[in-house]
């Protein structure tokens, strides 16, 4: 297995399915002869031409559109948002033509949108932005956030794969940061939650940039307090793996969720109400949540970090909740 940054194992899993099967195409801004505005298509129009590898105007309506069109045609289109904030202009086509379209008329619209997502480097409040929970309201939409450079390979060949358009959120912040071994060839991960380090005294929830949060703030909790946190990538959003999280609550009886979206009706409030509903009774301390508070991301450096949840935190926050 080779070891690949968290950018190289997306792209490499568009090259694998790209190659394996010509019905995928890719289109966007920029995404040819530039290779995107963060190199991860970089490459990919030298090597299968300008018709699977599409330039496109600036117009997310039309880009998304288009792949919708493509889809139906029975192609197996992977369209790129610059940054996930610019999907607003796309979101008819997106949620009101693509999340729509099985329900009704009984076709497959098998798309990928490619989103960009997250803060952590001063880019401000219109390319900073986590658009999930938007899509997780949107019937007939499939939502999947991967934290590492295996699941990300992984999730985005599962995602082509499917026959529903799936919101492909891929972190910023992860691009050039995370680095791990990644499987060579095809290889689908599956759209369920993962335990990334188990334990008894605590769970953290977590997905995209936050799970490596929660972990380096697990660490840290066991060498200082000699206390073991239960870490659970959500990995999909939708679907949502109700069984993994009710199974983390029943282990530790003590929940904390980490969402670096703005806190208000977020993936994580989803969490929160599962577990409210189904597992109250296995827990010794209420649910807590850590999530941005609902502002615009800044631009100032010193500023975002105050706004994003970070390891001192999310630290901060298990010890109260171990304290309870």
């Amino acid at each position: 297995m080779a070891t690949l940054t968290y950018l190289q194992a997306i792209s490499d899993g568009l090259r694998e399915e790209m190659r394996a099967d010509d019905r995928v195409l890719v289109l966007g801004e920029d995404v040819g002869a530039f290779g995107g505005a963060f190199k991860v298509t970089d490459g990919l129009q030298a090597e299968f031409g300008e018709d699977r590898v599409q330039d496109t105007p600036i117009a997310e309506a039309a880009i998304i559109g288009t792949s919708v069109g493509a889809a139906l045609a029975g192609l197996r289109p992977v369209c790129e948002m610059q940054f996930s904030d610019f999907v607003a202009c796309g979101f008819d086509q997106l949620v009101n033509v693509a999340g729509k379209m099985h329900y009704r008329t009984g076709l497959a619209v098998p798309m990928v949108v490619r989103l960009p997502t997250g803060g952590g480097f001063a880019g401000g409040p219109f390319h900073s932005q986590n658009p999930e929970a938007w899509f997780m309201h949107a019937p007939g939409l499939k939502i999947v956030a991967p934290s590492t450079p295996e699941d990300a390979k992984g999730l985005l060949i599962a995602a082509i794969r499917d026959p529903n358009p799936v919101c492909f959120l891929e972190h910023k912040h992860l691009y050039r940061r995370a680095k791990g071994e990644v499987p060579d060839g095809g290889y689908e991960t599956p759209f369920t939650a993962r335990t990334v380090r188990e334990g008894d005294a605590l769970s953290i929830v977590a997905y995209g940039a936050m799970v490596s949060a929660a972990l380096d703030a697990a660490d840290r909790l066991w060498d200082e307090d000699r206390v073991l946190v239960e870490v659970l990538d959500l990995r999909s959003l939708v679907p949502l793996d109700e069984d993994a999280i009710l199974a983390t609550v029943t282990r530790t009886n003590r929940v904390l969720i980490v969402d670096e979206a703005n806190a208000t009706c977020a993936a994580g409030a989803q969490v929160a109400a599962l577990i409210a509903d189904r597992a109250f009774g296995d827990l010794d301390a209420p649910v807590r949540r850590l999530a941005a508070p609902d502002v615009p991301i800044p631009f100032s450096p010193s500023l975002e970090a105050a706004v994003l949840p970070d390891p001192d935190r999310i630290v901060e926050v298990a010890r109260e909740l171990l304290a309870y």
